[in-house]
């Protein structure tokens, strides 16, 4: 399922080394549908119809497509079990769907009808927190053999890895001939070049949340962005200070699109020349003719953020057997195939597991980015921004 083309384009965009391990960066029931749903039947020995459970995502476009070819690829190979999608858009908040995972626990309501949930990694952590997710049984998902121990490792085997993109520079090729290759160029960059550079609102998309986190941490000790003690706060000052004076030069002196898509659609119109953008879903808008040819990426130094976007299983989901074939499913070398067609990212498994093709494919191309894991900081930081930035 995989092609060619995908794959030499992604090789052939990076100007700098840039991460595909890992977001970005989804069929049209709503949530709201899906609350007022009866339950679906039990999993039962004896059932003659088919087992179907709710699977809750988040994401752009793109995500939704991939489910969308997934999801059918799937039960044409597994006619008991039937997957009800749910489908968030990106920027509409997925917050809601974790809390309602919280309360029907709370409320001694199982999982409130949520099976599987998609999610970036500081759901992962919070969910081990709150004791929501299950986890995850080898022998069930034969699969998981293919997945990085050590990504395994971090998250306790909590969560599925399925996946992989980094934030990057997307800019205009025509009109910057040689790109930032660290953060203090960056900066300088953008100060010199007023009104043409753009992130998004960091509460609506992973790329501007990774530019703003990115110049947080400037200031901090490396391990600092695998910490989620509030005591960590008190650092933010600087990087803070700097976000604020930058807003000065940013596009519209202080103009913050919404969602990943708005600076994708700056970059596109020509009204800025560079961007932080989702890897993943760069390379997709120039395949299909939506981002004009000369746009280029490129990683700096130190990097943007990047890694895996993850599912997860309720601890008291009823439908854990059928979750985990499907799982199982989507860690297969077929499956993934498809994930690196339609995301142009990262498999979610080994690059060992793939056909010799898609290793090639990504030969130079899986360093530069950093995961960061701040857990319920992303909160306060997201916050803060909108007062000391943004309302500025």
């Amino acid at each position: 399922m995989f092609r060619k083309k995908s794959a030499i384009m992604l090789v052939t965009l990076m100007t700098a080394t840039a991460a595909f391990v890992s977001g970005c960066g989804t069929s049209s029931t709503n949530a709201g549908s899906a609350a007022q749903s009866s339950s679906p039947a039990k999993e039962t020995a004896g059932s003659k119809q088919p087992v179907e459970f709710n699977f809750y995502f988040t994401g752009s476009q793109n995500v939704k497509d991939l489910w969308d070819t997934l999801i059918p690829m799937f039960e044409k190979q597994n006619a008991d079990i039937k997957v009800k999608p749910v489908y968030i858009p990106s920027g509409t908040g997925a917050q809601p769907t974790y809390d309602r995972i919280t309360a029907a626990k709370q409320a001694n309501k199982g999982s409130g009808d949520i099976d599987l949930y998609e999610d970036g990694l500081s759901y992962v952590t919070r969910g081990q927190k709150d004791d929501l997710w299950a986890a995850l049984p080898a022998d069930k998902i034969k699969n998981l053999a293919s997945v990085d121990e050590k990504t395994l490792k971090d998250i306790s085997n909590m969560a599925i890895p399925y996946r992989s993109s980094a934030v990057v520079l997307a800019y205009n090729s025509d009109k910057v001939k040689t790109p930032p290759t660290t953060l203090d160029e960056l900066y300088d960059w953008i100060k010199k070049n007023p009104d043409r550079f753009a992130y998004n609102d960091p509460s609506t998309g992973g790329a501007g949340n990774s530019f703003v986190a990115t110049a947080l941490y400037k200031f901090l000790p490396e391990e600092a962005i695998h910490n989620s003690d509030p005591s960590v706060e008190k650092g933010w000052d600087q990087g803070f200070a700097l976000l604020k004076e930058l807003g000065k030069s940013v596009y519209g002196k202080g103009i913050y699109p919404k969602k990943n898509q708005g600076t994708l659609d700056l970059l596109t119109s020509g009204e800025v020349d560079m961007i932080p953008a989702w890897s993943d879903m760069v390379l997709e808008q120039v395949a299909k003719g939506q981002l004009p040819k000369t746009t280029k990426m490129a990683q700096i130094t130190p990097g943007f953020n990047g890694g895996p976007t993850y599912l997860m299983v309720p601890k008291l989901s009823e439908k854990k057997d059928a979750v985990y074939k499907f799982l199982d499913f989507v860690l297969s070398p077929e499956a993934q195939g498809v994930v690196v067609d339609k995301m142009h990212g990262f498999p979610g498994i080994k690059l060992s597991s793939m056909s010799k093709e898609i290793q090639d494919s990504f030969k130079g191309a899986s360093e530069g980015f950093r995961s960061f894991n701040i857990g319920e900081l992303d909160k306060d930081m997201t916050k803060r921004w909108q007062s000391d930035v943004a309302a500025q």
